[in-house]
């Protein structure tokens, strides 16, 4: 089963790769760009928007038409997109350069796990999805750590080639071995006045949550008019997702307990997960002097913590086939680490910031992946792609915009925290004084070249900033806590979905077979007393009655 799934698994390798191995590099990228710490959060945005907006519609399209041919379509785009990535001339071309990343990416995030569903069971699913879940954290924490080697060793932009050889190993496996179930829908309909909504709504509110207070002030009237755009395009979309014909969002899926409780789990672990991958870099490049090297290696316990657990507690769910205690457990785990991190400073103790971070991960490795797959074990096969994907919808854009959020905080909190700690400082040497104007500017610095007087003020002001950031993520942490506890606990099923699809279409059958015969029993007529009367041609009736005539005709000819 694994060859089926290989492709699939370094497809979602690729796929989280890139949206982690710049994560280290980010800081180097946006200061040699000549960036703002806005456009820092940005081209990490933009992604994250891109595959949030997207991850709805392929889930949708596996639903209608050929899901392996989407898997591959989705990795070429990710694949052209991070390539020009690669030759970025300044930051506006980089971010618009992600925008096509995220897309297929986003198609990589759901598609896989779509896949997954068709051609294994929710009770060996586990073990599966655990290994899935490894990758994505080896993508999402191991990330930094190649990304930090790369640019040390060859600069930024190889970061952007890395995954091109894994994209396409990928696409040759996925070629060769992987075989799906062709969906049972011949008529496709596409939900494209749905697909503007949504891009239009989600867009225009991160753009107001990401730029208000600093580039506008949130009582403007350019503030006004986002919010209401932004408003009012995402209720039109939720208005027109209950009359057309293939909703992205199906509403009816909200009516499901199970699906409605992983998506409240989905958002507080979306924003514990992006956050974790965003600012840990900038914690440990900003705040602790690292290189991008350094930053990446200091995140191992990250891995260990996230990894270890993904795999482990996939492999007991599929053997005992117990999934709930291990996930309330994840989200008191990740609660706890969220709460460690809020108390982040410059010079804590690495220890305990190792410490922080393995709870965190471990937590994150418990919840993730299982939240989708219990959605899959109680969903219809028919929505599979729809459930799977808005899962990871809501995920992503709760991600998304809580990573906007807080980087705005931590922006505002920075230039605070600086402020203050300048206040009375008077530069005695033209570099100080250089310094000062770099930092007044509003780009990221580069830590390791200011002067040290400074560079304890700013160090100490980006990691307070950033634990301030993460006090964000506590609440959100507690909700999804108690959204799983309200799950109901539903054994996992030892069907796939592609068996369960033939399951229904036999059951289908014998409804019709059932319907016909009780439709023939009504209108059939019986022989009586020789007396003939109109019949159809076909049913048990009509079989009684010729059995009887041949038993007379006998009994004639035996006279």
């Amino acid at each position: 089963m694994f060859t089926a799934i290989s492709g699939l698994i370094v497809g979602m390798f690729v796929a989280v790769l890139s949206g982690t191995v710049v994560s280290t590099s980010l800081p180097v990228i946006i200061a040699d760009l000549g960036g703002t710490q806005s456009q820092y959060t940005w081209v990490i945005t933009a992604s994250l928007l891109a595959t949030a907006v997207s991850t709805p519609i392929w889930g949708k399209l596996a639903d209608l038409v050929d899901r392996k041919i989407l898997v591959q379509l989705a990795l070429i785009l990710f694949t052209v997109g991070t390539v020009i990535a690669g030759f970025s001339t300044d930051t506006n071309m980089l971010i618009v350069v992600r925008v096509v990343q995220g897309i297929g990416v986003g198609g990589l995030m759901s598609l896989v796990m779509i896949a997954v569903a068709l051609i294994i069971s929710p009770r060996e699913r586990g073990k599966y999805m655990g290994v899935v879940g490894g990758i994505m954290a080896l993508g999402t924490i191991g990330g930094p750590l190649l990304g930090g080697f790369l640019t040390d060793t060859w600069g930024w932009r190889s970061n952007f080639f890395v995954g091109v050889p894994f994209a396409i190993i990928a696409l040759v496996l996925l070629q060769f071995t992987l075989h799906l179930p062709k969906p049972q829908r011949a008529e496709v309909s596409i939900d494209y006045f749905g697909i503007v909504l949504l891009a239009v709504g989600v867009s225009t509110l991160l753009i107001w949550v990401s730029m208000g207070g600093s580039q506008f002030e949130w009582d403007s009237m350019t503030s006004i008019m986002l919010a209401v755009i932004a408003g009012v395009a995402i209720a039109a979309f939720i208005t027109v997702e209950f009359f057309v014909k293939e909703p992205i969002v199906p509403m009816s899926l909200f009516r499901n307990r199970t699906f409605t409780l992983s998506v409240i789990a989905s958002i507080a672990i979306g924003v514990s997960m992006f956050a974790t991958s965003v600012f840990l870099a900038q914690y440990f490049q900003l705040a602790r002097g690292a290189t991008p090297t350094e930053s990446g290696l200091m995140t191992i316990p990250m891995i260990i913590g996230q990894m270890g657990a993904s795999i482990i507690i996939g492999q007991l769910v599929s053997r005992f086939g117990k999934w709930k205690g291990w996930m309330i457990t994840g989200a008191i785990l990740a609660t706890i680490g969220v709460s460690l991190m809020a108390t982040l400073r410059y010079d804590t103790p690495f220890p305990l910031v190792a410490t922080y971070m393995f709870v965190l991960g471990a937590g994150l490795g418990m919840v993730m992946q299982n939240l989708t797959l219990i959605v899959q074990n109680d969903t219809s096969p028919t929505q599979l792609g729809a459930a799977s994907s808005n899962v990871n919808f809501f995920r992503t854009i709760a991600g998304t915009i809580g990573v906007t959020i807080m980087g705005s905080l931590l922006s505002t909190s920075v230039a605070t925290y600086v402020k203050d700690g300048m206040s009375g400082f008077t530069p005695s040497s033209p570099d100080e004084i250089d310094a000062l104007k770099h930092l007044a500017s509003g780009n990221v610095p580069k830590v390791g070249e200011l002067p040290d007087a400074i560079r304890v003020i700013v160090e100490s002001a980006y990691g307070h900033g950033i634990a301030d950031a993460f006090i964000l993520a506590i609440p959100l942490a507690v909700i999804s806590v108690i959204a799983i506890a309200f799950i109901k606990n539903k054994p996992l099923s030892t069907k796939n979905a592609a068996e369960q699809l033939r399951d229904q279409a036999e059951e289908s059958v014998l409804e019709v077979g059932e319907a016909e015969v009780g439709a023939t029993m009504s209108t059939g007529t019986i022989r009586i007393a020789g007396a003939a009367s109109a019949t159809p041609s076909t049913g048990p009736v009509t079989v009684l009655e010729r059995e009887r005539e041949r038993e007379r005709e006998d009994e004639e000819r035996g006279r």
